[in-house]
């Protein structure tokens, strides 16, 4: 605890100059000998890697940070660097850049020198072509630089010691575990753990976002045996050293750019199918329990086997107010991923990227998104085909005084929603469109992809064993259950007002028809165990996810579904006209595959049995189910409770849980008098934040969560 405090400190101060990765990367290509694009970028990443001067901090275990892309270069020498980068182009996130899980297991097993063996096998088998054997000879160049960027932080310890501030004995396992890393594959779990930590950090350098760092309570889990066994490291030690390497994830918040989201998965069944909890998973939940930052973001998949003790520590650490880690059903995720054909033992040791995305680790090319809003489609049926607010249209279906019952109104419902679907199909290919990718190509990421290194095939280009896939998130499934239900309620069974009335109101913000609202409020809503609203949900679901299986990504790959969208439904929200769920105009819509918040008053238990009933399965990409409890829900007793209150909401198909421990009061305080909680740490959406540094509307947002007291 005293070495991450120490780091938590070196960290908030930033070192002099400017942060910019440019000005080592242009040096690659003004000095590189390269002529190919693939070369020429090769160029660029190995001076990337190794011109920085490596930084240790005096509190490190494990070492990488992001502190020497620093320089003190002048104004002019950082624009003729702008202008030597400018030519080479990157991929961005809509483009498959990031948010992706790299497979680490490969290069703990040989080594960087054995993947540099399997890259020379590959050229043998490539002779033949030369495309292929620039690219083999570009992931080279990036493998080289890695091993360099070891040596050089070797030296680095070694020149430090007897330095004020440091500490001799902590610099020499730095200096010696480096320098075994670039001998061969690491024999010790610290060396392991250094390995992984010194690849991502590189991505960092990159300018990639959002790299998770998948399993390492698996692919860690074989070092850190035998280390037990050969009485060199216990617990304790092991949970110190990953907090070490965590705790720098959150150095980025003080750089340009901000915050990462760095998904680990715990937890989740083996290849094979069995629960695979082990001692490190608690090690892990443990290290970023003491860390207490918003990052990194801890997902815990949850196995119907799983011990309650694995459950119950996860609970104790999202009652310190943390809000993570988010809890995935195993099942359900695994179900879900075989849809697409992929072999059952990839699925089993699928992670996730970003917030809640899952992903076939370490063998599809980076994951990309867009957001869904659907209330919106219902709005253009009883509107003529146009938005309330702003200039956007879906397709004419017809007067609203044509539609005479709630099959009609479905129908036409439907028909906007394919429409929607088609277009933003239409409109994520065109964004996701490359031309000439093979000047986009990306050597450094390739080499932690399955079958990238054989097929000597960039990543984006084939390289990768499975195609890409794509995630459309969805939004509003509580505000547009809530609307159906009420104009069945109000409209069709009450008769208590027409479908031309109704629109008339929407069109008037409700403005002179206070009434009719009330009575739409009034109708049953999505969150209290209600078929006659959760059924609109179950309709929802399974409905949008027949729209996009008819659709495939550039290279073959499916559309995910996802009921996610971090803090997109407040802004859709803004562009949205008001809702028959008796929603005014502006209001955010309801939060991924939550229920409005404020409309589920039933009750936990209640919420959770409305939020199973979909078909989850048909969400390959994830949910997220955001719920707000009290802290008595986490005292002895209670804790044990809710434990198996998930237990029967996960047997029942729920997919996702993430949990607020906090109260109402201490948020508006925190609104009030934020210089009293800039430690205050709450789940926002698919990550956490600190909740003070939030925009306002944001945290407008998670207060109107309901509030679920113990019983």
């Amino acid at each position: 605890m005293q070495l991450m405090e120490q780091l938590k400190k070196e960290m908030s101060t930033p070192p002099a100059g400017s942060f910019a990765p440019h000005y080592f990367r242009a040096m690659g290509y003004r000095e590189g000998a390269h002529t190919t694009p693939s070369g020429r970028r090769a160029d660029g990443i190995a001076a990337l890697l190794t011109r920085p001067t490596p930084h240790i901090f005096q509190g490190d275990l494990i070492v990488g940070c992001i502190r020497p892309l620093y320089t003190e270069a002048t104004e002019p020498e950082l624009a003729a660097a702008a202008l030597a980068v400018a030519p080479y182009a990157e991929r961005h996130f809509g483009t498959n850049s990031d948010h992706y899980s790299p497979d680490y297991e490969t290069p703990l097993r040989e080594g960087i020198g054995g993947m540099l063996e399997r890259i020379a096998a590959s050229e043998r088998a490539h002779a033949n072509e030369p495309d292929r054997l620039d690219f083999l000879d570009s992931m080279r160049v990036t493998l080289l630089a890695l091993r360099d960027r070891f040596a050089a932080y070797a030296e680095r310890a070694q020149a430090l010691m007897g330095c004020e501030g440091y500490d001799d004995e902590r610099l020499s396992f730095i200096r010696d575990n480096c320098r075994r890393l670039t001998l061969g594959a690491p024999q010790t779990f610290a060396q392991a753990l250094q390995l992984v930590w010194m690849i991502h950090t590189c991505f960092l350098y990159e300018g990639r976002y959002a790299m998770a760092l998948g399993r390492i309570d698996q692919y860690l889990y074989p070092f850190y045996q035998k280390d037990c066994a050969d009485g060199i490291l216990d617990r304790e030690r092991a949970t110190e050293l990953i907090e070490n390497a965590l705790v720098k994830i959150c150095e980025r918040k003080y750089y340009p750019g901000g915050d990462d989201v760095v998904n680990i998965a715990i937890g989740g069944v083996d290849r094979e199918g069995r629960c695979a909890v082990n001692a490190l998973s608690y090690c892990t939940l443990h290290a970023v329990r003491n860390i207490r930052l918003p990052g990194p973001n801890l997902s815990a998949r949850v196995t119907p086997d799983c011990p309650d003790e694995f459950l119950d520590e996860c609970l104790k650490v999202i009652g310190t107010g943390l809000g993570y880690p988010a809890l995935m059903n195993d099942p359900v995720n695994i179900e879900a991923l075989s849809r697409y054909g992929y072999e059952l033992q990839d699925v089993r040791n699928y992670t996730m990227v970003g917030c809640i995305e899952n992903f076939i680790t370490g063998m599809q090319p980076p994951w990309s998104d867009g957001r869904f809003d659907t209330p919106r489609f219902l709005e253009y049926v009883l509107c003529g085909g146009r938005g309330l607010l702003g200039e956007h249209y879906g397709l004419d279906t017809g007067d609203v005084h044509e539609i005479t019952s709630m099959s009609d109104l479905m129908k036409k419902l439907e028909k906007q929603i394919a429409h929607g679907v088609a277009e933003y199909v239409k409109s994520f290919h065109a964004g996701n469109h490359v031309e000439h990718p093979e000047a986009y190509t990306q050597p450094f990421l390739s080499c932690f992809c399955r079958c990238c290194i054989e097929r000597g095939l960039d990543i984006n280009m084939g390289g990768s064993k499975y195609p890409s896939v794509h995630g459309a998130a969805l939004m509003g499934v509580g505000t547009l259950s809530d609307s159906l239900a009420a104009i069945e309620k109000v409209v069709f069974l009450d008769g208590d007002a027409t479908l031309p009335e109704l629109a008339s109101a929407l069109r008037a913000d409700f403005k002179g028809w206070e009434a009719l609202r009330q009575k739409l409020l009034a109708a049953p809503k999505y969150g209290n165990n209600d078929d006659f609203v959760d059924r609109y949900a179950v309709w929802f679901t399974s409905y949008i996810a027949d729209c996009f299986d008819q659709y495939k990504t550039r290279d073959g790959g499916g559309i995910y579904l996802a009921m996610a969208a971090n803090i997109s439904n407040i802004y859709a929200g803004k562009n949205l006209g008001a809702s028959p769920d008796g929603r005014h105009a502006g209001q955010p819509l309801s939060d991924a595959a939550s229920p409005s918040y404020g409309r589920d008053t039933g009750g936990i238990t209640s919420t959770l049995l409305s939020v199973s009933k979909p078909d989850y399965t048909r969400c390959a990409c994830g949910t997220v189910v955001n719920q707000k409890l009290s802290p008595s829900f986490f005292e002895d007793g209670n804790r044990q409770k809710l434990l198996q209150a998930i237990r029967v909401y996960f047997a029942q198909g729920g997919q996702e849980l993430q949990i607020n421990a906090t109260s109402p009061e201490i948020l508006r305080d925190a609104i009030k008098n934020p210089e009293n909680y800039r430690d205050l740490v709450v789940r926002v959406s698919g990550f956490s934040a600190t909740y003070v540094y939030l925009a306002r509307e944001v945290q407008e947002d998670i207060l109107a969560r309901t509030q679920h007291e113990s019983s």
